[in-house]
C-alpha cells in the first residue's frame, strides 16, 4: 500500500486533486512541483496513516522502508545526507489536512540537528551564527511539540516553551540586546546547553541526540496533535469532522535565517482585508517562517502597497531585493490564474535564492470573499455559478456587522493605532486570556481579548471575542489569519499597548485600564 507520495525535481506521485489522500498543503507541494514552481524536495505521509495511528497507537510497519527511500531521494536531489556529520540535510515536519486549520497542529524545523551534525552545518555553511541558531530553534520546538504536547505533560509555572523563552529573555537583558538576532554564536552555543539541561530537569530525560530518533519521534507527534485540544476546538467551530486525519509533510529545509541575503514571508495575491487586487504581505530578513506567523517580530511590509503608519519607514521586498520580488511576484500571478482563487503563500530566500514552502486558498473577510468574486469573474477568471457558490450566507453576515461611523471618527479621540486584521467595530470588557473570554461569554458578556500575540491555544478565546487586540504581529499574523477568516474584528501590532498579565491591565498613554 502506498503510504508515502514524493515531491521535488520537477515532478510529484501526487496532485491538487488528492486532497483528501494528501492534506490540502501536501497536495499543493505536489501540484506546485509539477508547475515547475522551485520547492524544496520532500514527501507526503498519507491521511491514512494518520488514522491508522489515532486507532492503533502504532505506525504502519510497511511505512518505515517507504519514509527511508524518499529521504534517500531527498538526499539525491540536495547533495546532502540526513544525519551526516559533513554536510547535513536537515527537514521539516508539518501538517497538513484536507481543510486548512492555521496553527492548529504542529511543525518541527531543523530536524536533524544534532551535538555532532550541527558542527557540520557550521563548517559546511561557513556560518556558525546560523547553525546554531538553527539548533536551539529545534530543541525548543522539539520540547514543546514532542516531550511535552504529544505527551499531554502539564508543568507547573507554565510549559517548556515558555520556561525557555525566559532563559533566552533574560540572557538578552543581560547583554542588553533588543532582538534575538543580537544574540551571537556563543551566546547560541550557551542557549543551546541550557536548554538541554532545562529539558532534562522538567521532563526527567535528555533532548535526543540522534537524527532518526528526531524524525520518527516528530512525525508521531504531528500525527498526535490532530486530537490535540486546540485542533478539536478549531473543528467543532468550523463543522470539520474527525475522522479526516492529517497529512504529514516532511521537506528539505531551506533556511531564511542564514544572515543577509535571506529571509522568509507570507503573502497574498490579493488583499484578504479589501479585496484589493494588489499583492499583499510581509517579511522578515534572517528569519525562519514562524517567526512571522507566531508574531514574535514586527514583519517589514513586502510592497509599498503593503506599508502601513506603522511600517511605513521599514523598508520592502521589493526595495530590497527587486529581482526575488520580480521573481515572486511572477510566481503568484501563475498559482492564482492556476488555482482561479487568491492564495496565501509562504516563500522563503536562502542566499538570494527563492523558495515556496505553501499556497493554499488564502482566508477573507466577507467583503472581501465578495470583491475577490466579483472581480475573478468580470476578468473571465470563474463563471457566474463559481461567483454564487463562492458567497456563503456567513459572508454576507459579516458585510452587516457593526463598523464605526465615519462621521463619529472624525471626532473620536483616538489613544493608540494598529493593524487593521479584522473588520468591523466591537465594544466591550477587557480580558487577557482565553479562557475568561470563554467563561464571559457563556455568561451573556461581551469581551475584547487582549493579548501580546496569540498563539493556536487562544482558539477557543479568540472565537468567544467579540473584538481581538496584540501587541505584536503583522497581518500575517496567527491572530490575523483567524481572526478574518471567522470575520473577527482585530487590531494587530499596537506596540504602544503594556500589558500585564498577572495585574489584567494594559496601559496606553499612561492611562490605565483593568479588567
Amino acid at each position: 500500500m502506498k503510504l508515502v507520495y514524493f515531491f521535488g525535481n520537477g515532478s510529484a506521485d501526487g496532485d491538487s486533486n488528492q486532497k483528501s489522500l494528501l492534506g490540502g498543503k501536501g497536495a499543493n507541494l505536489a501540484e506546485m512541483t509539477n508547475l515547475h514552481i522551485p520547492v524544496p524536495p520532500g514527501f507526503t505521509i498519507t491521511t491514512d496513516v494518520c488514522r491508522y495511528f489515532i486507532d492503533n497507537g502504532e505506525l504502519p510497519d510497511e511505512l518505515k522502508n517507504q519514509v527511508i527511500d524518499s529521504i534517500h531521494k531527498i538526499e539525491n536531489i540536495m547533495n546532502k545526507k540526513f544525519g551526516n556529520t559533513q554536510n547535513p540535510l536537515l527537514v521539516s515536519v508539518r501538517s497538513g489536512a484536507r481543510v486548512s486549520m492555521p496553527g492548529m497542529m504542529e511543525t518541527v524545523l531543523n530536524v536533524g540537528l544534532t551535538e555532532a551534525t550541527v558542527q557540520g552545518l557550521a563548517d559546511s555553511s561557513n556560518n556558525p551564527r546560523f547553525a546554531y541558531d538553527s539548533y536551539r530553534r529545534l530543541i525548543m520546538m522539539y520540547a514543546d511539540v514532542v516531550m511535552e504536547k504529544s505527551k499531554n505533560i502539564i508543568n507547573d509555572g507554565g510549559g517548556i516553551r515558555q520556561k525557555l523563552e525566559a532563559y533566552m529573555d533574560q540572557l538578552k537583558e543581560e547583554k542588553q540586546y533588543t532582538k534575538d538576532t543580537d544574540l551571537d554564536v556563543e551566546d547560541l552555543k550557551l542557549l543551546c546547553n541550557q536548554f538541554k539541561k532545562i529539558i532534562k530537569n522538567t521532563f526527567g530525560e535528555e533532548f535526543p541526540d540522534d537524527s532518526n530518533i528526531q524524525l520518527w519521534n516528530t512525525i508521531q507527534a504531528v500525527f498526535i496533535s490532530w486530537n490535540g485540544e486546540r485542533a478539536q476546538n478549531y473543528r467543532k467551530i468550523e463543522g470539520i469532522s474527525n475522522r479526516m486525519g492529517t497529512a504529514v509533510n516532511v521537506q528539505s529545509m531551506v533556511f531564511g535565517n542564514m544572515g543577509i541575503g535571506s529571509a522568509t514571508g507570507v503573502a497574498f495575491t490579493r488583499n484578504p482585508s479589501t479585496g484589493d487586487n494588489i499583492f499583499y504581505g510581509e517579511w522578515l530578513e534572517n528569519a525562519q517562517g514562524e517567526d512571522v506567523v507566531a508574531g514574535i517580530r514586527t514583519p517589514n511590509p513586502l510592497n509599498n502597497e503593503s506599508k502601513s503608519l506603522q511600517s511605513e519607514q521599514l523598508i520592502s521586498l521589493e526595495e530590497k531585493y527587486p529581482s526575488m520580488y520580480e521573481t515572486l511576484y511572477d510566481i503568484k500571478n501563475n498559482l492564482e490564474l492556476h488555482y482561479k482563487d487568491m492564495q496565501d503563500i509562504e516563500f522563503t530566500i536562502e542566499n538570494q535564492k527563492l523558495w515556496m514552502l505553501q499556497t493554499r486558498k488564502g482566508k477573507r473577510n466577507g467583503f472581501a470573499a465578495i470583491k475577490i468574486a466579483f472581480d475573478l469573474n468580470e476578468s473571465g477568471v470563474i463563471s457566474e455559478l463559481d461567483v454564487l457558490n463562492r458567497i456563503s450566507s456567513n459572508h454576507l453576515n459579516e458585510i452587516m456587522l457593526p463598523v464605526i461611523d465615519s462621521e463619529e471618527e472624525k471626532n473620536a479621540q483616538i489613544i493608540t493605532r494598529g493593524l487593521p486584521a479584522g473588520p468591523g467595530g466591537a465594544t466591550g470588557q477587557i480580558v487577557f486570556t482565553s479562557d475568561e473570554a470563554e467563561e464571559w461569554h457563556s455568561k451573556g458578556k461581551e469581551v475584547i481579548l487582549v493579548r501580546q500575540e496569540t498563539s493556536p491555544e487562544d482558539v477557543h478565546g479568540m472565537y468567544a471575542a467579540k473584538g481581538i487586540l496584540t501587541s505584536r504581529g503583522g497581518m500575517t499574523s496567527h491572530a490575523a489569519l483567524v481572526a478574518r477568516g471567522w470575520g473577527k474584528c482585530c487590531i494587530v501590532g499596537c506596540a504602544d499597548l503594556e500589558i500585564n498579565y498577572s495585574n489584567k491591565s494594559l496601559i496606553i498613554n499612561n492611562q490605565r485600564y483593568q479588567e
